[in-house]
């Protein structure tokens, strides 16, 4: 199931995993003067595994919320089984909150965890949090979206840029006279969402006849885009594709446009490419969507890295994984691939 990579290697530090009171404490009280001293090497876990002979790996993630991110959990489940020496914690879930997350990730410092994996809701507050867990000398894994710093293990993520590219040349093709494009973005300062919207609007400028009238942040949530979709219809826009950062927008603003006469030749286009019954693929399989874009989890790789880490192997520094385009020719075939639910 592995997606192909993209790697950089990176050199990790060495260092214990066990956290000191003080660095503890000043952790906990959300000291930000640690980011100062953190240097970009990271740290490496100290080989020693706790009484039970196990590794203790923590991961706050954003929010359980959206599929993407319910799929992620449920992969990093899957794949962590398979190293017997890994012990993954209840997964911590930030509900959205950026303020909630930083949290998250102290309290998983105070528990001298020998691994961190932090999928970050928004760059800027837990840029603080992931150079605290530097200083505590605990290997930090970045999975999906970037900090601002250079103080972690690896980070594990898709081409955003790439993904949204691709959408676009799709885009092009379904409008070769032009056409009026709405788009629904994610949150506004997520790394995800600007990349995915610069490489659409870089591909779409090949033919000006396609203008973007719309768009607005709907947070990934269906709902947010089935209300922002029928707000636009309502006005009168007319509309003749959908580009949405992912496919539960895509699926929210079809859902609104379903039942109304404007809404019958709109095309749709999606990102994530989760194999869910509910997911993009099914809606491209059943006509719902024009594509969608795997969008890789990461969880494959991050179980993977988090096993080489304990074991004091390399790992590299950037893995970046591939997409693919899914389209009704490939649907099926994609969705057998990606599919963990046995």
């Amino acid at each position: 199931m592995s997606m192909r990579t993209r790697g950089i290697t990176g050199r990790t530090g060495t260092g214990s995993g066990a956290v000191r009171k003080g660095l503890v404490a000043a952790a906990a009280a959300g000291a930000v003067v640690l980011a100062a001293g953190c240097s970009s090497k990271a740290p490496s876990a100290d080989g020693k595994p706790d009484a039970d002979g196990t590794f203790v790996v923590g991961y706050s993630q954003a929010n359980n919320a959206e599929p993407y991110r319910a799929q992620l959990n449920q992969q990093l489940e899957h794949f962590i089984e398979k190293y017997p020496d890994l012990k993954l914690l209840p997964i911590a879930d930030a509900n959205q909150n950026s303020a909630t997350q930083v949290s998250q990730v102290q309290n998983f410092i105070q528990q001298k965890v020998d691994v961190l994996i932090v999928s970050p809701n928004e760059p800027d507050p837990l840029t603080p949090a992931v150079e605290q867990a530097c200083q505590a000398k605990i290997p930090v894994i970045i999975l999906d979206r970037d900090v601002k710093t250079d103080c972690y293990t690896s980070f594990i993520g898709g081409d955003n840029y790439e993904i949204g590219k691709r959408a676009g040349e799709r885009a092009v093709e379904a409008l070769p006279d032009g056409g009026n494009v709405v788009e629904l973005r994610g949150v506004l300062s997520a790394q995800p969402q600007i990349q995915r919207h610069k490489g659409f609007t870089d591909a779409i400028a090949k033919n000006p006849g396609i203008k973007i009238v719309e768009q607005r942040e709907a947070k990934w949530l269906r709902a947010n885009a089935t209300q922002t979709m029928q707000q636009w219809l309502q006005r009168g826009t007319k509309i003749d594709l959908v580009y949405a950062h992912n496919d539960d927008m895509a699926i929210g603003a079809r859902l609104a446009a379903a039942k109304t006469k404007a809404g019958k030749d709109i095309q749709y286009i999606g990102i994530d490419g989760l194999a869910i019954p509910g997911g993009g693929i099914r809606a491209v399989q059943q006509g719902e969507l024009l594509a969608t874009y795997v969008y890789p989890t990461g969880a494959e790789e991050a179980a993977a890295t988090a096993d080489a880490i304990v074991r004091k192997e390399k790992v590299e520094k950037k893995q970046i994984l591939e997409t693919e385009e899914i389209t009704k020719e490939n649907a099926a075939e994609v969705y057998k691939k990606f599919d963990v639910s046995d």
